[in-house]
């Protein structure tokens, strides 16, 4: 078979991969919607230097599978799709680049919404939007839900509480002692609800200014910090480590060196490959699955494509607790990995839903859009 082919065997397991090319912008980009069964595919887009275009297919392939089973977990009518954009986002960008992003949105009718991710920026898809009704997560001035930080973090503190009362028979947070991974929008704000507990906490980042704003601000809070080297993340003795930077980090150099109990956090892809969910458990750490934990955020950019409503919001990140105890009992009943049960609890929902979501017919607007 000849390499061309082998391309369209990479893609079999998706619905539709779709190849965007503007030279007049230099926007060279690739859409991926994974399946829809559960409604039309929702994805963020990131924007990265891809060595190859191989490379970029991989990845949006991968995310985009991810994104189907994260809309399950998080029992959003949505399906799983993702974007890339071959560039640099620091150099590469224009409000023309993304317009031209938007035209290829917007020619799938409505099979696929997108928005920020890795290297984009709520800014850029105003510029994408002016040629698609098909973008979510934009600012609250322009109709969107604004920062999805705010309730990604919230998810990971009710991941955290969840996984306190599987190992420890309570859900307090301020007893426990974590290693933090990550002080970005997500991670700092973790890092100060864990401290406002009084729960004592390991932090690590690669930036300094970071480090030194949650240094500054533990002197007014009941918590206890220390600042650790990146690379020593890992070995610190805490309850549980909480990734929320980089994906895999699970991995055959890492877990060796883990002195926790648990991992619980934001990061994507934590499990380098699957073998390493196999070999958490053998080693007696409990995993709660990344894409469940972080689904906060998916959550609000699902929610506002049917109007801004916080508290809606809100009460739908809240069920991250209660779906993480349905996969640690069921990881335990069957004696499957944790991210076993929760790929396994997706599929049902998959196959059980599949046929009840036919109010989705890729109308040009959807009758459920804020923006007429």
């Amino acid at each position: 078979m000849t390499k061309e082919f082998e391309l369209f065997d990479r893609m079999a397991t998706h619905e539709q991969v779709v190849f965007c090319n503007d030279p007049a912008t230099g926007l060279r980009a690739i859409i991926a919607i994974h399946n829809t069964a559960l409604g039309p595919a929702l994805g963020g887009c990131r924007m990265q230097p891809y060595n190859s275009v191989e490379e970029a297919l991989e990845d949006v392939l991968r995310l985009s599978k991810g994104m189907t089973y994260k809309c399950a977990a998080a029992d959003v009518d949505f399906g799983g799709g993702k974007a890339v954009i071959i560039g640099d986002p620091k150099k590469d960008k224009s409000p023309e680049l993304f317009r031209a992003f938007g035209q290829f949105v917007n020619s799938l009718g409505g099979r696929f919404f997108t928005g920020t991710d890795m290297g984009t920026t709520m800014e850029d898809f105003i510029h994408a939007m002016r040629e698609t009704n098909f973008i979510n997560g934009l600012p609250e001035a322009y109709g969107g839900g604004g920062d999805s930080s705010i309730p990604t973090a919230s998810g990971v503190l009710y991941g955290l509480k969840a996984t306190n009362f599987t190992l420890f028979g309570n859900e307090e947070l301020g007893t426990k002692t974590y290693a933090i991974q990550g002080l970005g929008k997500v991670g700092y704000k973790v890092a100060i609800s864990l401290l406002e507990e009084g729960a004592n906490i390991f932090v690590s980042d690669i930036n300094n200014e970071s480090l030194h704003a949650i240094e500054l601000a533990s002197s007014d809070l009941k918590g206890t910090l220390k600042i650790v080297p990146n690379e020593e993340i890992y070995s610190v003795d805490a309850d549980i480590f909480v990734p929320c930077a980089l994906g895999g980090i699970i991995n055959d150099m890492t877990i060796p060196k883990l002195q926790v109990k648990a991992i619980a956090g934001s990061a994507n892809n934590q499990l380098l490959a699957d073998r390493h969910g196999i070999m958490l458990k053998e080693k007696g750490i409990l995993y709660a699955p990344d894409y469940i934990v972080n689904a906060g955020g998916l959550i609000q950019v699902a929610d506002e494509l049917f109007g801004i409503n916080h508290e809606r919001v809100l009460a739908k990140t809240k069920q991250i607790y209660h779906t993480l105890l349905e996969v640690f009992k069921e990881a335990s009943l069957t004696g499957n990995t944790t991210d076993e049960a929760a790929n396994a609890m997706c599929e049902k929902r998959i196959e059980n839903r599949k046929t009840r979501n036919n109010f989705y017919s890729a109308p040009l607007k959807p009758k459920w859009s804020i923006r007429k």
